[in-house]
């Protein structure tokens, strides 16, 4: 391929670097995909590509070759880099020369049509992008219909939630509401029944109705789930503590919902 060489001064890198940073300002939803993995899954999932960055000298592979073919036909703008300059632009060690600014799909809140045993996680107040990487790691896992966010404490597009989602982060649906009072009426119109996991005053997890359509609410590391979802008179559920400490990870109190409300749903 011939493509126009740049450097660290370019536009092109100077965004990725900012993507990198989670600087503010960034173009809506735009991530960064580096190395052969994350690559894959952007040409698997057909998300837009806005910058393809190929750097043949880093390239330890054909498929590495083939892929940047199909990215630089792909992205809107394509570039060479020396290996240098992906040395200061990528994160991970050999990438296998190829670095894509992409973007995340648009999902709207009517466009989803649910089954009648659908399973849906919500996250309020969710601050640790590693954390909601996981998630998204573990909703992939368990056939999860999608993400819902209030009260977002950190974006999407964040590198740590790509990386620590591997790459789940494109695939699994989410979605975004800037007021909870919005999501409840969504979840209620779209006849989910609503548990808020919380260990005070809740239902032992093992032994809830999981039938029909199911959300489960988490919150926020530091404070859990913020009051308009007790307002709103849904059920709590609970993981038992046994020992000293008084919760669980969010990320892993999560997992065990949402795996039990699989196994509900599936009649394991």
């Amino acid at each position: 391929m011939e493509l126009q060489q740049i450097g660290l001064q370019h536009p092109a890198a100077h965004l990725v670097r900012d993507i990198r940073n989670n600087r503010t300002g960034i173009p809506r939803r735009l991530f960064v995909a580096e190395g052969l993995f994350e690559n894959n899954l952007v040409l698997d999932t057909g998300v837009s590509v806005e910058t393809f960055l190929w750097c043949p000298a880093a390239a330890y592979s054909d498929e590495a070759k083939k892929r940047a073919a199909e990215l630089a036909e792909r992205a809107r703008h394509a570039y060479q880099i020396s290996e240098k300059t992906l040395a200061r632009l990528g994160e991970r060690p050999n990438p296998d020369g190829l670095v894509s600014i992409a973007r995340l799909p648009d999902w709207e809140p009517d466009s989803f049509a649910f089954g009648d045993d659908a399973l849906v996680l919500v996250t309020d107040a969710l601050e640790i992008p590693g954390n909601l990487g996981t998630l998204l790691r573990t909703l992939d896992a368990c056939g999860a219909d999608c993400l819902v966010m209030t009260n977002r404490r950190t974006r999407m597009t964040h590198p740590k939630v790509l990386r620590s989602s591997q790459g789940m982060s494109i695939k699994v649906p989410s979605l975004g509401f800037d007021e909870v009072g919005d999501a409840i009426k969504w979840l209620k119109r779209n006849r989910f029944r609503v548990y808020i996991a919380d260990t005070d005053d809740s239902t032992h997890y093992r032994t809830l109705n999981y039938g029909g359509r199911t959300a489960l609410v988490v919150g926020s590391e530091r404070f859990g789930v913020s009051q308009p979802w007790y307002d709103a008179g849904f059920q709590r559920v609970g993981i038992p503590m046994l020992g000293s400490a008084d919760s669980l990870n969010v990320s892993v109190s999560a997992s065990v919902l949402l795996y039990e409300a699989r196994a509900h749903k599936n009649g394991w």
